[in-house]
């Protein structure tokens, strides 16, 4: 039997080989930890929709933070559970917010560690809206005032980098000049950029109640079928100063992934939002996939579709696997 002169099986048959030809690496310098800052003390509240994932007063999110570090992990991101919600999302922009206290107790008790925030107000509204609302719409450009007014409310907290997650049209732009205007040129913006009207939300919206009252977020994400658009979107957020961008879902959007890296020459971020993590919780409690090979997979897949770094509840987990 004749065979071509290529034989790939020849570089597969022994463990040093694949480990010398592998094209993508995974490492935990790609991982960004999302973390739920709680009020209180001594708060460690399980998630149910989330499965080893926890509300945290700031004296255990700064224990979590530690750990991470200890474990090579570089930056956390922060999504601040309110006391109090109203029309406006008053405390994702008040100086004793909850995400500006967790911001200056890691800042203060973890040196080291890149505190990201994110910047949106559904969390904080009794809406539930990414934006104020007039009447039953949204209103685009009413909502950036408030948006900027967050961001620098996290910039004076001791934020690394802040993060706007409510794909109003020209919010970027606003958070830009807004910082820049107040001594805050330094501190850069990873902007949701493509960020999908997506099904996989659902256990984040559970566990940061920020799921809206009424209607949907249709009229603010991006349509799941558009591929275009999100080049379009990408490439505004770009020009308005943004100096990260992030492309949310990643799993289902590795094509997004892909096309955005081979168009731009910004570091590209993928969200391995928290569907993704509850599905292969889900899987494997029922047996039906070894969840540690599928996790490692999952993310090697974002990896090699273009990502430079990758926001994953899995960071920990993952990280821990690349030590051994």
């Amino acid at each position: 039997m004749l065979f071509p002169d290529y034989r790939p099986r020849r570089l597969r048959q022994n463990p040093a080989f694949r480990r010398m030809i592998r094209e993508t690496r995974l490492s935990v310098d790609d991982f960004i930890l999302p973390l739920f800052a709680a009020h209180g003390k001594g708060v460690k509240e399980p998630i149910s929709s989330m499965p080893g994932q926890y509300h945290l007063s700031c004296d255990n999110l700064v224990k979590v933070a530690k750990e991470a570090l200890d474990i090579g992990i570089p930056a956390i991101l922060l999504f601040g559970i309110p006391q109090k919600k109203d029309a406006l999302g008053t405390e994702a922009y008040s100086k004793d917010g909850i995400v500006q206290k967790a911001v200056q107790a890691v800042k203060d008790k973890v040196s080291g560690i890149a505190v990201i925030t994110d910047v949106c107000l559904c969390q904080y509204t009794d809406h539930g809206h990414c934006g104020i609302l007039n009447g039953k719409t949204v209103d685009n450009d009413a909502s950036l005032e408030l948006l900027a007014k967050v961001a620098l409310s996290h910039a004076k907290a001791g934020s690394d980098m802040v993060a706007p997650s409510d794909m109003m049209d020209g919010r970027v732009a606003e958070i830009r000049n807004t910082l820049d205007e107040d001594g805050f040129e330094h501190i850069p913006i990873m902007s949701y950029a493509a960020k999908y009207c997506s099904a996989y939300y659902g256990p984040f919206r559970q566990a940061a109640g920020s799921a809206p009252k009424f209607g949907d977020r249709q009229t603010y994400q991006m349509d799941p079928a558009n591929a275009l658009e999100a080049i379009r979107e990408v490439t505004m957020d770009i020009e308005e100063g943004a100096d990260i961008i992030m492309v949310k879902p990643a799993l289902a959007y590795l094509d997004i992934i892909c096309r955005v890296r081979e168009e731009i020459d910004l570091p590209v971020a993928a969200y391995n939002v928290s569907g993704e993590y509850a599905m292969i919780k889900a899987a494997d409690k029922l047996g039906v996939l070894d969840g540690k090979k599928v996790m490692m997979e999952t993310l090697t897949a974002i990896k090699r579709a273009g990502a430079d770094m990758i926001l994953t509840y899995f960071a920990m987990e993952a990280a821990k696997v690349l030590q051994e």
